[in-house]
């Protein structure tokens, strides 16, 4: 089978964790290689995400690398197991890998947390809402063709299917006051909008929280989306940007975003006072 020509986030993920197994034993990809009974080449290929790998293979080189962390080599192997694609497989060639590499994200964490400074999160937009803050977008200039635009909206609505699974993830979102005044569309829209976020905070495992204008917060906070993985060392960081979605998974930098997170936290209204505060702003709209 010929190498992956274009991996997804997940699957790089996966050999970059081998690859920090392999490095932490002290070992070469020529040593590996030939314990595999094949090149160095093969493992650079497992490495980068362009070869696939089974789950009893995860097991083997975790046995070779004398690596002791039983619930990461599970996890490991779990994602070595997965084969089939996911609804944003439909998307692949129309919308950017980073679109898709988004949803599968999202498909397969266990919890998220997200902080929005500047617009409601993707997850929670509506139809009109999503078209307009994509139009607007200055990452989207030229204006985008109806084709992608109307992609791009559909695919955006699909990711809030997670809610509907049996055991949905939990998700938290912090929005900052900025986020409910932007006018990127018509008043009625805006309303909608912020109508259809007080609805969805009443789900079971969604939860919104205002950070209003006059609690003092740090310029470092930024939007973001943290995605829980089966263990902490699995866990997922998706900077939010105009022009790019970037992806960090580095313990120190996790480490970095849970506090940040957690700070976020403490500044927030409470669910009751931000459904409250969402309704005031819509009527003021």
């Amino acid at each position: 089978m010929p190498p992956r020509s274009y991996p997804t986030a997940r699957q790089k993920r996966l050999g970059a964790e081998l690859r920090k197994l392999r490095e932490k034993a002290g070992m070469s990809g020529s040593q590996v290689g030939a314990y595999l009974g094949g090149e160095r080449a093969q493992v650079s290929h497992l490495e980068s995400g362009r070869y696939g790998i089974s789950a009893d293979r995860v097991r083997r080189l975790a046995s070779f690398y004398s690596t002791t962390d039983k619930h990461l080599i599970d996890a490991l192997a779990s994602m070595a197991e997965e084969r089939s694609k996911g609804w944003w497989e439909e998307y692949r060639g129309i919308l950017s890998p980073g679109f898709l590499d988004l949803s599968e994200l999202e498909h397969h964490a266990k919890y998220l947390r997200a902080v929005q400074m500047l617009h409601v999160p993707g997850i929670l937009q509506t139809a009109e809402y999503a078209r307009e803050v994509m139009c607007n977008s200055v990452s989207s200039l030229p204006a985008l063709p109806a084709v992608e635009l109307k992609a791009r909206v559909e695919h955006r609505l699909r990711r809030r299917e997670i809610f509907d699974r049996p055991a949905p993830p939990s998700f938290e979102a912090f929005i900052h006051e900025a986020a409910l005044r932007m006018r990127y569309c018509e008043p009625e829209i805006m309303q909608a909008q912020l109508d259809f976020l007080s609805d969805l905070s009443q789900f079971p495992t969604v939860t919104v929280r205002v950070v209003p204008f006059d609690v003092q917060i740090t310029p470092s906070v930024h939007s973001l989306l943290y995605a829980g993985g089966p263990i902490p060392q699995l866990d997922t960081v998706q900077i939010d940007s105009a022009f790019n979605a970037g992806f960090v998974d580095a313990e120190s930098q996790l480490s970095r975003y849970r506090a940040m997170l957690d700070s976020v936290a403490s500044l927030a209204l409470d669910v009751d006072e931000s459904r409250k505060f969402i309704r005031h702003v819509a009527k003021e709209m």
